[in-house]
């Protein structure tokens, strides 16, 4: 008879939502999962991505085993035979030690980041393993850096006001945030506000879902959100909207931020925005007579050059108005530095040797394969990561992939775009199938999930995959021995949340904040000194303005650049993708669609284009084909088009970041997805319909 149970646990994506679910299983086989109704954030509910999610867990094209390469890099699985875990293993230490031998431990680099948000799977044994080896050190920036390092400037770390009490807020500004499709599960919050009395403004170059239900919809240029917070700032002032006592008595650099905001009259800052001063002037009335007011900030608008000043400024503003003081009042942008793991200190334990080591910014991953990194890096090892797919200047980053010198590994749970370059493939297990522990980034629970189904064929979980690398390197140290319960107990080793209640309930406030509160109500930032700063002396020596302003975008606003390429291109997050992890998935696809370059019908007219043609999408980079969609959600100079297509599935081969450029931004080493200038034309007539 078959047996049937029901086991609670993590949604493991990169979303701020971290949904805790009920899984059920029949004879070792996920079977069905929906939201638990008792969490409160999910809420019951799950998003439409992960609706599907068993689609991945359970489809015929999981890794089963272990699989190295014997013909060419670059053609896919023909390219592999199977083989069992010692030769695959063996073959690891191998080229790794090869590595070590010629270059030194330096020269191989561990590249991973949010295929799991999981910390013992994603960020505990794989990064303590090359930490022991004296390898190069990723920098994890290719999706929150630049707010990350804003954040720490203005108020000591990722904080902000508590996601729940957006309830009671007045006033809900969403910057970029396109919850509908990015945070689902606090929008349910933002429509109770609204059953309040409360009026929603986004604020997003695009007609998102969510702009089209708010209550306003303010469309800046791309790349200027410092701009439009500076201008919206001095005529707060000028209205007389600053809580001085507030402000004076928990931030420090008002002076100097009112000389700044002088320079910023309204008519400057719509101007740069490309609005009309009165759409300024309305929203700052708003802001300046409205309390309390909640800005939620989004990560899409950290991907320019000007990033860092971006989310400073904005984040500057409840600053001025006083709105920390209140229940639903302030800024949001992460949660993160609420939570109180640290899984840094769980990769590099104190009693665990760990060289000095380079580190290498995983956004240049292009740049450091071709050339930047000196030593260069001739070992590669991937997990939780598909950067064939991700990462930008993807033309460059195939040349790398492809030397001959490199030696590649990939963990994996399915065949993807980086795949295509490994040496070695090692089949990895899924949300399901193992242990991990989760915070969010988005809300103040922590979740633990337990293994409840049976792996496919031989995959293993990350963390066991590297204690086999770490046993067939003959490395001994204990530390490389610890069970995944052993490093879910190091993590919540002061996190004011125990294993043993977790396990029993699943999930928990982790915080000590209070569903409700307004944690910085009498100030106490996670500052040296508890107040917020508008002025951080420590920004000279990094190149960047210690007073918050503006830095424009490069390609954006580069008048040269536009008359070669005259379209700004940017490319957000969809509703039925999650970075590239269902991106080969037939239902996710389907709702999906081809690839598309959404443009205004103005920019479309004037290139002869129709609503479904093939177009060729290029820069001096490089080029994609995607279909035409003729569409009002954006402005006339502005196409864009979804990320997280892979390569191998789209026409041509190429996908969006074949023109996007490997580039900093001003804070944090973030890349510039959003910065980006095109032209788009028709495609030639021996352009592939399909997939290449």
């Amino acid at each position: 008879m078959a047996r049937t149970t029901i086991h609670p646990g993590a949604c493991p994506l990169d979303c701020p939502d971290t949904c805790t679910w009920q899984l059920t299983v029949t004879d070792g086989r996920a079977v069905a999962l929906r939201g638990d109704r008792d969490h409160p954030f999910t809420r019951g509910a799950l998003c439409g991505k992960v609706n599907r999610y068993l689609d991945a867990v359970n489809g015929p094209d999981r890794l089963t085993r272990p699989l190295v390469r014997v013909g060419p890099k670059g053609v896919g699985p023909v390219s592999y035979r199977p083989a069992s875990w010692d030769e695959a293993l063996q073959r690891v230490a191998a080229g790794l030690r090869a590595t070590i031998d010629a270059d030194g431990p330096q020269a191989i680099l561990p590249y991973y980041f949010a295929g799991t948000m999981g910390l013992v799977q994603g960020w505990t044994m794989g990064p303590r393993l090359f930490a022991h080896l004296g390898a190069s050190r990723l920098r994890t920036t290719i999706c929150t850096a630049a707010a990350r390092a804003a954040l720490q400037s203005i108020y000591g770390g990722s904080v902000g006001f508590e996601p729940e009490s957006i309830v009671d807020a007045r006033l809900i500004v969403l910057w970029g945030a396109n919850l509908l499709s990015t945070n689902l599960h606090h929008w349910p919050f933002v429509q109770e506000a609204q059953r309040r009395g409360a009026y929603v403004v986004t604020i997003d170059p695009l007609r998102t879902d969510t702009a089209a239900r708010s209550d306003e919809h303010v469309a800046p240029l791309p790349g200027t959100d410092a701009a439009l917070a500076l201008g919206l700032m001095r005529h707060i002032r000028d209205l007389g909207g600053v809580d001085r006592e507030w402000r004076d008595a928990h931030t420090t650099g008002g002076e100097r931020l009112d000389a700044r905001l002088d320079e910023w009259p309204v008519e400057r800052a719509a101007a740069e925005c490309g609005l009309d001063a009165d759409v300024l002037r309305r929203l700052g009335a708003r802001i300046a007579g409205t309390r309390p007011t909640a800005i939620r900030v989004g990560l899409g608008l950290q991907r320019h050059a000007g990033a860092g000043q971006a989310v400073r400024a904005i984040a500057a503003i409840p600053l001025l108005t006083g709105d920390f003081r209140y229940p639903g009042g302030g800024a949001l942008v992460t949660t993160s530095g609420h939570h109180r793991i640290d899984p840094d200190r769980v990769a590099r334990p104190a009693d665990l040797p760990t060289p000095p080591a380079r580190s290498i910014n995983m956004s240049r991953l292009a740049a450091a394969l071709t050339g930047e990194a000196d030593p260069p890096v001739t070992s590669l090892v991937v997990f939780d990561a598909n950067p064939a797919a991700t990462v930008p200047d993807q033309n460059r980053l195939r040349a790398g992939l492809g030397r001959a010198d490199l030696f590649t590994v990939v963990l994996e749970q399915r065949w993807t775009d980086t795949c295509d370059w490994a040496d070695v493939v090692l089949p990895a297990t899924m949300q399901p199938e193992h242990l991990d522990l989760h915070t969010s980034y988005g809300h103040h629970y922590a979740t633990l999930n337990l293994p409840a189904s049976t792996p496919p064929g031989e995959a293993l979980p990350n963390t066991e995959i590297f204690r086999r690398i770490a046993a067939a390197l003959g490395l001994t140290h204990p530390r490389l021995r610890d069970t995944d319960e052993d490093l879910a107990r190091q993590l919540l080793d002061g996190a004011g949340v125990g294993f043993e209640e977790l396990r029993e309930h699943t999930y928990a406030r982790a915080t000590g904040v209070d569903v409700g509160a307004a944690p910085y109500a009498k100030g106490g930032f996670p500052t040296r000194d508890g107040r917020a700063r508008f002025y951080d002396p420590q920004l000279t020596g990094q190149g960047v303005d210690p007073l918050i302003g503006y830095t424009p975008p490069v390609e954006a606003a580069d008048p040269q650049l536009a008359r070669r390429f005259p379209l700004a291109l940017i490319s957000p997050a969809g509703r039925f993708l999650m970075n590239s992890t269902f991106a080969s998935l037939p239902w996710h696809l389907d709702r999906t669609g081809p690839p598309r370059i959404h443009l205004h019908p103005v920019d479309a007219a004037a290139r002869g284009l129709a609503d479904g043609d093939a177009a060729r999408v290029h820069n001096d980079r490089g080029a994609f084909l995607a279909t035409v969609a003729v569409d009002e959600a954006t402005r006339p100079g502005l196409a864009f088009t979804y990320k997280a297509y892979w390569a191998r599935l789209s026409p041509g081969g190429s996908t969006v970041n074949a023109v996007t450029a490997v580039r900093d931004t001003d804070l944090g080493g973030g890349p510039t997805f959003h910065d980006t200038r095109v032209q788009v034309e028709a495609a030639p007539a021996e352009a592939p319909a399909q997939p290449a």
